[in-house]
């Protein structure tokens, strides 16, 4: 596409594109990045003996399985064509549950169980409910318990979806991407909206209330055209959420990526221009932008949030959770404590191995430090508001905000190019800087090194 195909003013490009380069998404703080071996399973283990018996927790639970490895996926997942492999994970993630429990003071109560992946429907539903049996044995399961998860549309059945919500399925999130089909070729990745529509009428006859459906922009062949062509498709639809994703090429970090034909992908400012395009778009539609990547529907509890201030990120994105501590289990899953993160080991054998031998499967993570709880919040303020006020951040850490002095001559170039309003220690992102918002946030990173090339690009 050439500049002046664009709908997104070239100017527009010329003036994010100086703040552009490689930035967290800061789905946490300190990120991934900083994870190291110091925090082991014996700090995991003095974490969940910790956690009070009287507040409730989130669950996450990591499916690695696929049908099918589409090309532009950076989750950790592999593609089986029997469920063998599927139903002897579950055997050890039962185990895994088992040895958590085993490790908290009492019984403690859950509000939410995100079943992520990969693709959690690769579970049959004999495997659902001994997962799930493990779940209500190992946690008292809130009243007001919501079950989310995240579905590829070709491999759903009716019966899952029905099996699903008998174990309280609330919301679901279905895989789109972009359904034209040369793009689709170019990525693997083949499916029609007459599966997506079919899935999405399953799911609200069986009671779930929030369907999300994913898209993204940067996909090879991928334009403004083919772009808006997916959301006319799935308007009708009326999804409660929509994601619109960014496609982030790291062949180095995700060697299937390698595949994809590069001279195919597209430049950055048809990429600026796919999303803007979008964004115009789903806006025009009623949807509330929220975050750097998120919609919603006025009504839902995600745009309601945003409105009172309590939108929280964290690993599954734009979240309404606030719970005090996140659980994750089964291979290379996050968990967030008040005293830091921890992850389990990612490589599946390694996970499993260590199930084998009775030990809480910790590959790394992080402990927090007061200036870390600072930075933290002021961070997924930024993110979720796209403003924050610095003083009163500061005061509720016991710290002024004069402590960020050091940091602050770094949002100038921001503020010169009016991305970002300043009134003393109250910023706010305009409305183009929300294109460059991680750049913004990765001001108040202490770890941050820009020239590491660890990151995703900002654009």
């Amino acid at each position: 596409m050439t500049a002046t195909m664009l709908a997104t003013p070239r100017s527009l490009y010329d003036l994010v594109s100086r703040h552009d380069g490689r930035a967290p998404r800061y789905t946490s703080y300190p990120t991934a990045v900083q994870f190291a071996p110091t925090v082991d399973a014996a700090t995991y283990r003095q974490w969940l003996a910790a956690l009070p018996l009287d507040e409730a927790v989130s669950l996450y639970l990591h499916i690695p399985f696929c049908a099918r490895l589409c090309w532009y996926c950076g989750c950790n997942t592999r593609a089986v064509n029997r469920h063998d492999p599927v139903e002897a994970y579950v055997a050890k993630l039962v185990e895994e549950i088992r040895m958590v429990a085993g490790a908290l003071s009492g019984p403690i109560p859950a509000s939410a169980i995100h079943l992520g992946g990969g693709t959690p429907n690769m579970l049959s539903p004999k495997d659902m409910d001994r997962l799930f049996g493990a779940l209500g044995r190992a946690f008292t399961m809130t009243a007001d318990m919501e079950v989310a998860a995240e579905l590829d549309p070709p491999l759903l059945t009716r019966e899952w979806v029905a099996a699903a919500a008998s174990h309280g399925l609330r919301r679901a999130s279905l895989g789109v991407q972009n359904l034209s089909p040369d793009v689709q070729a170019a990525v693997d990745r083949h499916e029609t909206i007459g599966e997506i529509a079919r899935c999405v009428d399953w799911l609200r006859a069986e009671g779930v209330r929030s369907i999300n459906l994913d898209l993204m922009y940067g996909l090879p062949h991928q334009n403004r055209s083919n772009t808006l062509s997916t959301i006319e498709a799935i308007l009708p639809l009326r999804p409660e959420r929509i994601a619109l994703f960014g496609y982030a090429h790291v062949p180095w970090m995700k060697p299937h990526q390698k595949l994809i034909d590069e001279a195919a992908l597209p430049d950055a400012p048809s990429r600026l221009d796919q999303g803007e395009a979008a964004a115009e778009r789903l806006q025009e539609a009623g949807y509330v932008r929220i975050g750097l990547d998120h919609f919603a529907l006025p009504d839902d509890e995600l745009a309601i949030a945003l409105a009172e201030g309590r939108l929280h990120r964290n690993f599954q994105g734009y979240t309404t959770d606030a719970a005090p501590a996140l659980i994750g289990m089964g291979a290379s899953a996050i968990g967030a404590f008040p005293q830091g993160y921890v992850q389990n080991l990612t490589k599946e054998l390694e996970w499993r191995d260590a199930v084998e031998a009775a030990d809480l499967p910790i590959a790394r993570g992080v402990a927090l430090t007061p200036d870390d709880r600072f930075r933290a919040e002021i961070i997924e303020r930024l993110m979720c508001d796209m403003a924050v006020d610095l003083e009163v951040i500061a005061a509720r850490h016991g710290r002024d905000w004069s402590d960020l002095a050091g940091d602050l001559p770094r949002l100038d170039p921001f503020i010169e190019d009016g991305l970002l309003e300043r009134h003393g220690p109250r910023l706010k992102v305009a409305p183009d800087g929300r294109l460059v918002v991680r750049a913004i946030a990765a001001v108040f990173d202490s770890y941050f090194e820009p020239e590491a090339g660890r990151h995703s690009r900002t654009l």
